[in-house]
């Protein structure tokens, strides 16, 4: 897998707004946000895309998860409510080829769909 911006980011090479970090995971501020609140969670194991995925990384994808949920509570807008997206490959909006999960909060979100 080649070294991406993610992976920069969790050696600190390169500077972000860190919320969240542990063994497994980083969580920091989206540089280009589409809501009040974007926050970006990255497992620190390289996996590229959700296609890549098997079943002994159930456990990281729960990580992910349980993250944006924890940190949306202590945030204090759980209650009001948030979204968490993934996306995969180009046509999915996937841009950085290391899986991340975005939530996004802090403004009526509106419904979620396609666009023509």
């Amino acid at each position: 897998m080649s070294d991406t911006i993610f992976d920069r980011i969790i050696r600190r090479e390169i500077p972000a707004d860190i919320v969240f970090e542990d063994e497994h995971l980083i969580g920091f501020r989206d540089i280009a946000p589409q809501a009040p609140v974007h926050v970006l969670f990255v497992p620190k194991t390289p996996i590229a895309r959700l296609n890549d995925l098997t079943p002994a990384h159930a456990e990281i994808v729960g990580r992910l998860a349980v993250a944006a949920a924890d940190f949306a509570k202590q945030e204090g807008f759980a209650e009001d409510g948030y979204r968490i997206v993934m996306n995969c490959n180009e046509h999915g909006g996937q841009t950085v080829f290391q899986i991340h999960l975005h939530l996004l909060a802090g403004a009526p979100l509106g419904r979620f769909g396609t666009s023509k």
